[in-house]
């Protein structure tokens, strides 16, 4: 089963693409709630790179490791990955009057129901979201 989440983000491509692959925004932008945080992050953005990002709880109690390979890359536009367990990721980059829509289709998981993957995974680009657009 496919999941999508999208938001729409006030800023021109460039600002929204950037933030979302550089190592150093990714940190600032990438929990679903303000217990956890992303610690470190690592992209290697072309079809055959990886990335990794690692998790954790602000209290220390827990901790993931996030990680995959680049499929597919189009500037701006596209990136397509798969995840370390098979999962294919999809986020694509819309640009529209006010802003560019970012919309991520993921397969789910059988861990956790469809719906909280759904929520937490639409916190974390609502959080990119005001990251990209409080960065003036």
């Amino acid at each position: 089963m496919k999941i999508t989440v999208e938001t729409t983000v006030a800023a021109p491509v460039e600002k929204v693409w950037r933030a979302w692959t550089w190592p150093d925004d990714i940190t600032q932008w990438n929990a679903a709630s303000d217990d956890w945080h992303t610690t470190a992050a690592a992209v290697d953005l072309w079809p055959g790179g990886t990335f990794t990002a690692r998790m954790e709880a602000r209290d220390g109690s827990m901790g993931l490791d996030f990680a995959g390979t680049y499929t597919t890359v189009v500037t701006h536009r596209r990136i397509e990955s798969v995840l370390g367990d098979g999962r294919v990721v999809t986020v694509e980059f819309v640009e529209a009057d006010g802003g560019v829509t970012v919309r991520e289709t993921f397969d789910a998981e059988s861990t956790h129901t469809v719906e909280m993957q759904r929520a937490g995974w639409q916190a974390i680009l609502d959080r990119f979201a005001r990251y990209v657009e409080s960065k003036g």
